[in-house]
């Protein structure tokens, strides 16, 4: 074995020898550097005379041809080990069970704005659809409101410029406008009936949604939901309304004993009107009277804007928050935690 066989052999083992690439680079510099062993050895045949220095020369590009061959492989050889152990670190075991998303749902005041829709369902109430940019004599003419009263004022409704008729437009600041538009409609598809003396189909209709003002703290929002409710017929009373909403109330926060009490209080578009409130018997709030709802005998102004004579036709109203029933039901102290939006918290809720 000549001298350039050794030099190729060790060069070999020196590659094999190494165990990362940098190692790799610090062999080949060994050979193949600027001051490496081929180097070293092409420098040598300056002594040689022409005849020589051809087959010199030949024989030392064989050698580095053999060495540089011997590094590819390595360096080959090196990669495909680093391949394998990320793949290997990467792995995965496809017989393993996959990974689940959880299951979104319902927001808790939707959960609750679907309840009250049941209950009322059951009770024969049809649900109505309005607009939430409402005209001013839909919210607040067409239900009695005098024009100086104060929820009139800027600084409790958000009032909307650039309507095209040039009326004025506001975010409605309760659904009775969806109860108005509801009642004319029907009256006018049941006129004949009027007209001929015959009995009209009574109107029974929830109007659940949001509504708009202007306040905000721990129990109010600017952007909260109401359902109002109205019941009008030739024989309808003050009695079918305690019958109504306590059967209401009872089964939506499933307590037969819950009790019910109406205080006299004062609406624009109901008269006598009453506030209502209940005390549970059981649990944290046993013994509270809390409001939940205002209520009374529609006004006679009221029921003349549905079209209809009030002589003739009576019928009582409710409105009340879905967000505050909601707070009640869940036990929750905070109206803003319902619309902060935030998952540990509404992740609580299921239907």
């Amino acid at each position: 074995m000549n001298e350039l066989d050794t030099l190729v052999n060790s060069a070999r083992e020196q590659f094999a020898q190494a165990a990362t690439s940098a190692e790799l680079e610090n062999a080949k510099a060994l050979f193949l550097g600027k001051a490496g062993r081929v180097t070293e050895l092409m420098k040598g045949m300056a002594q040689l005379s022409v005849e020589e220095k051809k087959t010199r020369g030949a024989a030392i590009n064989v050698a580095k041809q053999a060495i540089e061959a011997a590094l590819n492989a390595r360096r080959e050889a090196l990669a495909q080990a680093q391949l394998q152990a990320q793949l290997q670190a990467e792995a995965l075991d496809v017989t393993l069970p996959g990974r689940q998303r959880g299951q979104g749902g319902l927001h808790p005041v939707s959960l609750t704005l679907e309840r009250i829709e049941r209950i009322f369902g059951s009770m024969g109430f049809d649900v109505a659809q309005g607009p939430e940019i409402e005209s001013d004599w839909f919210n607040f003419t067409a239900l009695n409101t005098p024009q100086d009263h104060p929820a009139r004022s800027m600084h409790d409704t958000f009032y909307v410029e650039g309507m095209a008729d040039g009326a004025p437009a506001l975010l409605r600041t309760h659904t009775s406008p969806m109860q108005i538009r509801h009642a004319v409609q029907h009256v006018k598809k049941h006129r004949g009936l009027i007209d001929a003396g015959q009995a009209m189909p009574e109107i029974r209709v929830i109007a659940p949604g949001r509504t708009y003002r202007v306040d905000s703290d721990a129990t109010h929002s600017p952007m909260f939901h109401q359902c109002e409710g109205l019941w009008i017929g030739e024989n309808v009373s003050f009695k079918d309304l305690k019958v109504v909403f306590t059967d209401f109330c009872r089964t939506f926060f499933e307590s037969e004993d819950l009790v019910l009490r109406f205080r006299p209080s004062f609406f624009p578009f109901t008269e006598p009107s009453a506030e209502i409130d209940i005390q549970f018997q059981q649990g944290p709030l046993a013994g509270k009277w809390l409001e939940v709802a205002g209520s009374g005998q529609v006004h006679p102004n009221v029921v003349r804007n549905m079209g209809l004579d009030p002589e003739r036709y009576i019928g009582f109203a409710f409105g009340m928050g879905p967000d505050r029933l909601t707070m009640l039901r869940y036990g929750v102290n905070d109206l803003r935690l319902f619309f902060d939006g935030d998952i540990r918290f509404l992740s609580q809720f299921r239907s």
